[in-house]
């Protein structure tokens, strides 16, 4: 009878890796070496400037909330009128001067109601206004391509360059009375009168634009084919846009200049009754009060303009380039 050999099992061990070199492969996982350490930190410091960069980059066009646009721009041109109105009623309080040389707050404000009432008021502000916007946008029209043309012929520039920068310092009411002998005491010597007075202000601050122009920006024109009116429509009036615009605003203010000048000095029952006319006829009459409404009236029509049309333009133009933070 055969004997049967009977095997005891082995103590089967784990296959794979021992457990010495398992912990030794955990910890090498755990380890960074140091080259690839720095390489992240490098890396993670160019993502953040990254990031930096585009920040600034992005316009942040939204709009600032109510309560911090009344705080910022309301209240102190607010409060700069409260405090002038203490004072000058304090001033007349004081007797400093006769009544009749310094009227009170109150009283201007009996003639602003007297004109109300009288429907007057209206139609002083419309006259002179429908009479500056007409001659500021002529003047526009004559400015603008004399402008291109000084800054971009060297002739006509050395010509009348310095005949512009002349007429740009000439007091505007010096062409009062040549205006009156010349076209008679109608509307069209107030709209001469605006055109001299605006057109070299428009006309030199296009050439101060143009000459801001980066040379870059023409010679990228150029290999572009923009060239002639196309180089001058797409290249140089975009670039340009700055100074023009400050010389549309300069325009304006000598247009407006110009024409109160006229009406103060040109009379006539035909060319109606501005704020020019009734600042004179204030002083005609010797009323105060109706001196310091058309004073005011002025003042108040200047900034008007400025709030409604340039400044909103001034907004946009820095909202592309990306220089103004909030609109």
């Amino acid at each position: 009878m055969g004997r049967t050999e009977t095997t005891a099992p082995k103590d089967s061990a784990p296959e794979g890796p021992a457990a010495g070199d398992t912990a030794g492969d955990t910890a090498s996982k755990g380890r960074t070496a140091p080259g690839d350490s720095a390489d992240a930190a490098l890396q993670h410091d160019l993502a953040g400037l990254e990031a930096g960069l585009d920040a600034l980059d992005t316009v942040q066009t939204g709009r600032a909330p109510l309560r911090q646009t009344l705080v910022q721009k309301v209240l102190p041109p607010v409060i700069a009128v409260a405090l002038v109105l203490v004072v000058w009623q304090i001033l007349v309080w004081a007797k400093i001067t006769d009544d009749y040389k310094l009227p009170s707050p109150s009283a201007v404000w009996d003639e602003v109601a007297d004109a109300w009432a009288q429907g007057t008021l209206l139609g002083y502000i419309w006259t002179s206004v429908s009479r500056g916007l007409l001659g500021f946008l002529l003047s526009l029209a004559i400015g603008t391509p004399l402008g291109l043309l000084v800054a971009r012929v060297r002739f006509v520039r050395a010509a009348i360059g310095p005949i512009l920068s002349g007429l740009q310092s000439l007091p505007s009411v010096a062409w009062v009375p040549p205006a009156v002998i010349w076209l008679g005491l109608n509307d069209s010597m107030m709209y001469a009168v605006i055109l001299l007075g605006a057109v070299p202000s428009i006309a030199n601050g296009l050439v101060s634009g143009v000459d801001q122009v980066p040379p870059l920006f023409l010679r990228a024109g150029r290999t572009l084919g923009a060239t002639g009116l196309r180089g001058t429509w797409h290249i140089v009036m975009p670039a340009a846009l700055p100074g023009y615009l400050a010389g549309l605003k300069q325009g304006w203010a000598f247009s407006w200049r110009s024409l109160m000048a006229a009406e103060i000095i040109a009379s006539s029952p035909d060319l109606g009754v501005g704020l020019g006319q009734l600042l004179e006829n204030g002083r005609t009459v010797g009323s105060m009060p109706m001196v310091f409404l058309a004073i005011f009236l002025i003042l108040i029509v200047g900034i008007a303009i400025d709030l409604l049309i340039f400044s909103p333009l001034e907004r946009r133009v820095l909202r592309r380039r990306g220089l103004l933070v909030k609109s």
